[in-house]
């Protein structure tokens, strides 16, 4: 899943700016958009099928939250974009899925882009773009599949749980990104189980495979951190913005929300730390194990080099040799070999070599 942070941009070359063009790898099945409009005292949810209709229906106070699943089909892109005067960059940014996140200020709005990050035992670490538009009474959010990450938010809405219908637009896209944090500490916990579990392999029997799972989380937690520490910043900036979109009480939610990114940024960069410290764990215990094999090899080479050069000497063809007609030679040999082996043993174990 990792390798969706590497899409081509060859694609747009040569095309004035603000062309959207799609780039990813994963389009949704079926384009949705979904609007909420509420208030303290109602809620009302739609599917909006014409734009010029459904968006048009003016607002007769609130929010209203809109959310577009499927970013390939660039005309209900457009769309959507016209029907809240976006600016064609920021049109050109949402259909390009490999953006960095980050906050920017069109005066009578912010765009915010960050990644949504989910994680599963054998698939790894996955991404999903999401970009979110905060007006004074009105949010956009632009998904690129419907991996459905905000449907608490919708049933807090409509439970009316919690300071969401009481505050204004501002402090529901401090709840979008409040959920994202939260699955990025899933993510992070998830990789630690696995970290823990793949430290005690490494200690116990590391092999070829360890190595390789070593590696995977490696670049996991690289993918990780590229997604984190940017919206560090975004989070940061949205704190201390002046545009008048961010209200006082919502900006206490917003620093505490800092806090976990920060808390989230820790937890990665301790979790690489143990990672580099694991693949030097595992070298180690490679080079031991290696040490080990060549110290019993040497071991029994040089046992058997006197007992190579005697079996040589009487091995020779010579007509007259001194103990070839002696009676007991042949077990008066055997008794200097075993004697030799036994004191080249007792001297291996007092030197610690055994």
């Amino acid at each position: 899943m990792c390798a969706a942070a590497r899409l081509k941009r060859s694609g747009k070359t040569g095309l004035p700016p603000g062309t959207p063009i799609h780039i990813g790898e994963r389009k949704a099945d079926q384009v949705q958009l979904r609007a909420i409009d509420y208030n303290e005292d109602r809620v009302e949810e739609r599917f909006v099928d014409d734009l010029n209709v459904g968006l048009a229906v003016p607002l007769p106070s609130g929010v209203r939250w809109v959310n577009l699943t499927g970013l390939h089909d660039l005309d209900t892109l457009k769309g959507v974009g016209d029907a809240f005067g976006l600016h064609p960059l920021v049109v050109e940014d949402i259909a390009n899925t490999d953006q960095r996140p980050k906050v920017e200020d069109y005066e009578d709005y912010l765009y915010i882009v960050f990644k949504m990050l989910t994680y599963e035992p054998r698939a790894g670490v996955g991404s999903e773009q999401v970009s979110v538009v905060l007006g004074r009474n009105f949010v956009v959010s632009f998904q690129e599949w419907e991996s459905d990450v905000f449907k608490p938010i919708r049933e807090r809405i409509k439970s009316s749980k919690g300071l969401i219908r009481k505050l204004g637009s501002d402090f529901l896209v401090y709840s979008l990104l409040d959920i994202v944090v939260d699955h990025y500490f899933a993510v992070t916990e998830a990789l630690g189980d696995e970290i823990e579990t793949i430290s005690e392999k490494v200690l116990a029997n590391p092999n070829p495979a360890t190595m390789a799972t070593i590696h995977r989380l490696r670049r996991e937690l690289m993918f990780l951190h590229r997604a984190v520490w940017p919206l560090r910043e975004v989070v940061g900036g949205l704190g201390k913005k002046d545009s008048g979109l961010v209200t006082e009480a919502t900006g206490y939610y917003i620093r505490d929300l800092y806090d976990h990114t920060v808390q989230v940024m820790d937890a990665v960069e301790i979790y690489r730390e143990m990672m580099s410290d694991l693949a030097d764990i595992y070298l180690s215990g490679v080079s031991n194990r290696l040490n080990t094999v060549m110290k019993v090899l040497t071991i029994i080479a040089t046992i058997f080099i006197p007992l190579t050069f005697l079996a040589g000497v009487y091995g020779m063809n010579f007509k007259f040799f001194p103990e070839i007609g002696w009676q007991w030679g042949y077990p008066f040999f055997w008794l200097v070999c075993i004697l030799t082996t036994v004191v080249m043993l007792v001297l291996f174990r007092r030197k610690k070599w055994l």
